[in-house]
């Protein structure tokens, strides 16, 4: 669970999202930044327990606050969310992890999927759906997941990608350019005491489909 200070912290940033008034509250920050690094902490502890995490500490996986304005034409100074990523190494692994983001407002979430893949990524995703199709959607079809991650969020063609069939039988998962679920948390839940049971139901739901990007993406040895 989180603390109430915590989220109502990240409200109040987002009303005030400039530098002078994170200054003036950067105590309130720091107790925030160390609530959310002891709940990955946590989340490093359990998840660990299924999967090689090998030695990730909580600051391999926690964002900074501060958002890449260089390029942006939104110059506000800071992100309205605390967000982390869970997987060996942590959010620079280059591997498929766990993403999660807290934001008031009943718009905390857990999600993990294809996100803006390499070319070379796209195309092995969608030669093992042209391939072998059956795999990916006993996974993603499966009642219980769909229940849970009831959406597919993502970029998708509008037309048949090149080298397919605009028939394929498989068409709707070809055109697929991203492929990303997510379970969102009411804010009642984030600061209870089964928000950590809550992520960890997430995880184990979406592993399966962690583990097929990671294995085709990384894991797959290339033919000869």
């Amino acid at each position: 669970m989180l603390s109430p200070k915590t989220l109502r912290f990240i409200k109040d940033l987002t009303q005030n999202n400039n530098r002078d008034w994170f200054q003036e509250n950067r105590k309130r920050y720091e107790a925030a930044k160390e609530d959310f690094t002891n709940l990955a902490e946590r989340l490093i502890l359990e998840v660990g327990q299924f999967e090689e995490l090998g030695n990730t500490l909580p600051k391999d996986c926690v964002f900074r606050i501060n958002r890449d304005i260089r390029f942006a034409k939104d110059k506000r100074p800071y992100k309205n969310n605390l967000s982390m990523a869970i997987g060996p190494g942590g959010r620079h692994s280059g591997r498929v992890d766990y993403y999660l983001q807290i934001q008031p407002g009943d718009q905390s979430f857990l999600g993990a999927g294809m996100w803006s893949p390499t070319a070379n990524q796209l195309a092995k995703y969608r030669q093992e759906v042209d391939y072998n199709a059956a795999e990916l959607k006993k996974i993603i079809e499966n009642e219980e997941f769909r229940n849970f991650f009831p959406e597919i969020h993502g970029a998708a063609l509008k037309t048949t990608p090149k080298g397919f069939l605009k028939d394929h039988p498989e068409i709707e998962l070809l055109r697929r350019k991203e492929l990303f679920f997510l379970h969102r948390f009411k804010d009642e839940v984030v600061q209870s005491e089964t928000f950590i049971p809550e992520i960890l139901h997430a995880i184990h739901l979406i592993k399966p489909y962690c583990d097929f990007l990671n294995y085709i993406f990384h894991d797959e040895k290339e033919e000869e």
